[in-house]
């Protein structure tokens, strides 16, 4: 946190609020207060909030990347510092703390905005993507402009949206086709949408957070879990569950953040100084992905894991004709839907 002389926060409008949200009330406040008040002599240093444990991880290390380009063009005045391992919260807490502007930044998987913006819904959407290359093509162009803006209203500018590869369903057994999946018990972001791509598949979705996984499936809790190579790895997940199989479901990229309360008070030149420091960061993170995604299957391959390419992915995807009826549900969403698909 910096260390400036705090504004004091409104006492009525501080003590309505629950505990913890005070608590972050009060730090939001100190946040822009020392954003008002910095000048070209003072350093502002910003805390950006990721789940993931390895301090190299493509997101963290992207977000440092971020960081070190920023402080070199704004000679010194802007930092980030990245607080991983889930240091500040989960991804739903460190929302919470980001719309009061009691966190600066974040960087959270798309999923866990489904509920908060509804156009987050098209990128998370199952089967959505033909290739990394047209994920990658159609989030840098303007539907992914459009849906960054998308949370604005809810007290959160997007600034970037980062690679999370393809997730796949990894459990104790080979999933190959929708009767492999029925029944299985799989931990699933907490979220509707994916509870009802569960259902689709016939197996029981049990939501929980990204740091209850491990235990849940070394205790038997749940059969199965999804993600992409480098979370089954960094997690490591592969020390419970042994079978990767190449569902491929989504493609949902992550998201970076900032408070919107925090970004109001920076000037334009800044403004936009932010947004070329999260665009060169897309870059890099994207190379640091993919040598990732080589890297960690590779390990988990070594450490016993086995990769299932032969999946019925044709299945899988007519499967997922009832979750777009419920959930593309209004003109715009089909709209969005339908430009990604004409995509070439």
């Amino acid at each position: 946190m910096m260390q400036m002389t705090q504004a004091a926060p409104c006492p009525v409008a501080v003590a309505k609020r629950p505990e913890h949200l005070r608590r972050w009330l009060r730090a939001g406040l100190a946040v822009a207060a020392t954003v008002l008040a910095a000048g070209p002599a003072l350093a502002v240093e910003f805390r950006s909030a990721d789940v993931h444990n390895s301090d190299d991880y493509p997101t963290v290390a992207a977000v440092k990347h971020m960081s070190e380009w920023l402080s070199q063009r704004s000679a010194g005045k802007y930092k980030i510092k990245v607080f991983n391992k889930s240091a500040l919260g989960t991804e739903k807490e460190t929302l919470d703390q980001l719309k009061i502007g009691a966190l600066e930044m974040n960087r959270v998987n798309i999923s866990s905005l489904n509920s908060i913006c509804p156009k987050s819904l098209v990128p998370t959407m199952p089967f959505l993507f033909q290739s990394v290359a047209h994920m990658r093509k159609v989030l840098d162009g303007p539907i992914g402009d459009e849906i960054l803006k998308g949370c604005e209203s809810q007290g959160m500018i997007g600034l970037a949206f980062y690679d999370s590869g393809s997730r796949s369903i990894y459990a104790k057994k080979p999933i190959r086709s929708l009767a492999d999946s029925k029944g299985l018990k799989i931990r699933v972001q907490q979220s509707e949408l994916w509870v009802a791509i569960a259902a689709a598949i016939g197996a029981n979705a049990t939501p929980m957070p990204t740091s209850e996984i491990y235990t849940a499936l070394k205790t038997g809790l749940i059969d199965a879990a999804e993600n992409n190579i480098p979370s089954y790895a960094g997690f490591k997940h592969y020390e419970a569950v042994k079978v990767f199989s190449l569902t491929e479901h989504s493609m949902a990229p992550e998201m970076l953040l900032m408070s919107k309360l925090v970004w109001d008070k920076l000037s334009k030149a800044d403004q936009d100084l932010f947004r070329a420091a999260a665009k060169e960061s897309v870059a890099f993170q994207r190379q640091k992905w993919d040598e990732q995604e080589a890297k960690d299957r590779a390990l988990v391959q070594k450490a016993g894991s086995v990769i299932v390419t032969d999946v019925d992915k044709a299945a899988f995807k007519a499967a997922m004709a009832p979750v777009y009826a419920r959930f593309i549900n209004t003109p715009d969403l089909q709209r969005l839907v339908k430009a990604v698909q004409d995509t070439p």
